[in-house]
């Protein structure tokens, strides 16, 4: 079968399709595309109803599908998958072995499988050698698929492999096409007339200390308005790519289809050049740069009074780290050139950020607390150090001056009625909402019911939770009942950040979509001829929801390399005991998140005890048969590392401890059980104080 045409007339609600599916959003929820659609319109989202085939599916796979609309935001159809048409069409990394049998590769992914080798006798390869193969063969017995190599990717156990792989296996564009280098080597800025002069402004940019680009300057100051006392002007500067980044143009084409920058411990895969990324739309110290600049009136409250989009050349005066401006603001320590900025810049900045919070404590977004990992490589790629990021002020100021010209720029633009693309965050499911309250009433806390829920509703559950030993699983169940945030010409608010609209704007250097919000600024403000284009407009709906997948693509090869990063960190510690809590259950085990590092892990549930256990799939736990024992999302626990796979980025744990207290593999009569006798050794630090620094989600 050569194409997708439906078997049934176009007016009939059932179709039998064959999609291509989707990246899997963060809640295991699979989605897919026709392959071939004649009808008017777009091409739909599909969501796939769980079923015995959705277990095997991933990114890329095609399923013929029998599809039927839906009534929902974010997708088009509902299907149900008939059977799967082929596996993965692209090609598959593995690990070349000269093995008694011949040459075989063994896959990288968590499958495991391995595949017999066509190789040419005169063609010589390395043992441990990174291939990328595809498949000629599908053998009936097992281990007899047989596959070519296509590309040779270097040493497996190189260090920077690690990202290379998720770049491959998730189709992650990674060079440029000669054109698209060529014409942003040609790029260059042209000073227009009508841009206002900022350049004498004291801007800096704060960013992390490994920042790649600079998106963004801030300055403020007390606004000397006799009516405003205690008010503040604050003017944030973004990157004006779209001067440099016409629409159509063969860069825009490119970045429109990488959608966003992937980001990885050792490298970044951009969405522009480097000429434009790291040099000509990157806010240097002491470089003129074209900027779309938006100032905005606070009063003392942080009430947002007006505000005002204008085209502007700057000149950054400082390139700060968020750790030397917390030290400065706090200790007055540090370099003398952040200290000599702290009077005329830093302090009315945190005074801005202070009416901000205030405003945001009255608006009540979502107070998700979840740790941010930081993976600390050398220069040649090897993993030093894995920690927790620290929470500081800083961080927080940024943020809050980003979701402050986002909110300017969804405000503009919806007043304006000019088509553009707004982050969207939904309102949770009524069941995920149902699933969560539940999970809350068997801790002995409460979210109430009867009304429209609200994130205000959900962080008193969060407060609730700090106080008692369940704060791990209400953060983790919370997360799970939270929709996933997407792209989209409609708006429908933003729940997390309690925003009834909201557009990225801050970061056209990384993000496709703020690209997009820019142009449509230029357009409703009237700022050049540079703007929206009608192409543009027409093709809205369908950029909206490719950079939806795109985002979430990245996502997926972020984790997944971060997965390998530790599993790489932690192949030298089997045998090793760790702190952690359970973070996920399912038929065939617990998931344990280690408190040390954040690493992800799996207790086969064959390995805990010998008895039957029961999944509770609504309450979202494993019930031991015999002896009743439960476990459960957020539950202390003490493990021993015994398997590690790095290139799959597996850890296999073996449970010894629960809530503190000992459980043997066998029991009495050979079941499951726990020592009711407490340890005299007192607890870890871990479970003593289990993450102290939290970060909050991004917007």
């Amino acid at each position: 079968m050569t194409t997708n045409k439906a078997y049934q007339r176009p007016k009939t609600p059932d179709k039998i399709l064959i999609l291509k599916v989707m990246a899997p959003t963060s809640d295991g929820d699979i989605f897919a595309r026709p392959i071939f659609w004649d009808e008017v319109g777009d091409e739909p989202i599909v969501y796939i109803e769980p079923d015995k085939f959705t277990g095997n599916l991933s990114y890329g796979d095609r399923v013929l599908t029998r599809v039927k609309l839906a009534h929902a935001n974010n997708f088009d159809y509902v299907g149900k998958v008939i059977k799967k048409i082929d596996s993965k069409p692209q090609k598959q990394l593995g690990i070349f072995r000269n093995t008694p049998n011949g040459p075989r590769v063994r896959s990288i992914d968590k499958s495991g499988q391995d595949w017999l080798v066509e190789l040419d006798e005169s063609v010589a390869i390395d043992e441990g050698e990174l291939v990328e193969v595809k498949k000629i063969y599908s053998g009936r017995r097992i281990r007899s698929d047989k596959v070519l190599i296509s590309e040779r990717l270097g040493d497996a156990s190189a260090p920077r492999s690690i990202s290379l792989i998720a770049i491959h296996q998730h189709n992650i564009p990674n060079t440029f096409p000669d054109e698209v280098i060529l014409q942003s080597k040609k790029a260059a800025l042209t000073n227009n007339k009508k841009w206002h002069d900022y350049t004498e402004m004291p801007f800096v940019t704060i960013d992390p200390k490994d920042a790649r680009d600079h998106d963004d300057a801030c300055y403020a100051k007390l606004d000397d308005d006799p009516k405003n006392p205690g008010g503040h002007l604050i003017w944030v500067a973004i990157a004006d790519v779209a001067h440099f980044v016409r629409s159509g143009d063969s860069i825009d084409n490119e970045a429109r289809y990488r959608g966003n920058s992937t980001y990885f411990p050792d490298r970044v895969v951009p969405m522009l050049p480097d000429s434009l990324s790291g040099d000509l739309c990157s806010l240097h110290e002491g470089e003129k740069r074209a900027c779309l600049v938006v100032k905005m009136k606070i009063d003392a409250q942080g009430n947002k009074l007006n505000h005002k989009f204008a085209r502007a050349l700057i000149q950054s005066s400082a390139s700060l780290e968020y750790g030397e401006v917390q030290d400065a603001v706090d200790k007055g320590t540090g370099r003398q050139e952040v200290l000599q900025l702290l009077e005329p810049v830093l302090n009315p900045l945190y005074g801005a950020y202070n009416s901000l919070k205030e405003a945001r404590n009255k608006r009540g977004p979502l107070e998700l607390n979840l740790p941010e990992r930081q993976i600390e490589i050398d220069k040649i790629g090897k993993v030093t150090e894995v920690r927790f990021k620290k929470r500081l002020d800083a961080h927080k100021l940024i943020e809050e001056f980003m979701i402050l010209a986002n909110i300017c720029a969804a405000e503009t633009l919806s007043d304006k009625k000019v088509p553009t693309i707004y982050r969207v965050h939904e309102q949770p499911e009524k069941e995920k909402i149902e699933s969560l309250r539940k999970t809350a009433q068997s801790a002995g806390l409460n979210l109430p019911k009867g009304q429209i829920i609200k994130a205000s509703h959900i962080n008193q559950l969060l407060s609730q939770a700090e106080s008692v030993p369940f704060r791990d699983l209400i953060n983790l169940s919370t997360l799970r009942s939270m929709s996933q945030a997407y792209y989209s010409p409609e708006n429908f608010g933003h729940f997390g950040l309690s925003l009834s609209k909201y557009a990225h704007f801050t970061s056209p250097i990384r993000r496709y979509s703020d690209l997009v919000v820019h142009r449509a600024l230029i357009s409703a403000v009237g700022l050049g001829d540079d703007g929206l284009k009608d192409m543009d407009v027409d093709s809205m709906h369908r950029t909206a929801e490719k950079i939806s997948e795109c985002e979430r693509r990245s996502m997926v090869a972020e984790r997944d390399t971060n997965d390998r990063y530790l599993a790489h960190f932690l192949s030298e510690r089997v045998g090793g005991e760790f702190y952690g809590s359970i973070s996920g259950v399912s038929n065939f085990g617990i998931f344990v998140r280690l408190y040390e590092t954040g690493a992800d892990g799996i207790v086969p549930v064959r390995t805990i005890g010998n008895e039957y256990f029961k999944h509770d799939k609504p309450g979202n736990r494993l019930i031991g048969s015999e002896t009743g024992l439960k476990l459960e999302l957020g539950m202390s626990v003490r493990v021993i590392l015994k398997e590690v796979d790095p290139f799959a980025g597996g850890l296999v744990f073996q449970l010894t401890h629960l809530d503190d207290e000992p459980i043997s593999i066998l029991g009495k009569n050979g079941r499951s059980n726990i020592s009711r006798k407490k340890q005299k050794k007192p607890k870890h630090k871990y479970l003593k104080n289990k993450r102290k620094e939290r970060v909050k989600t991004r917007p």
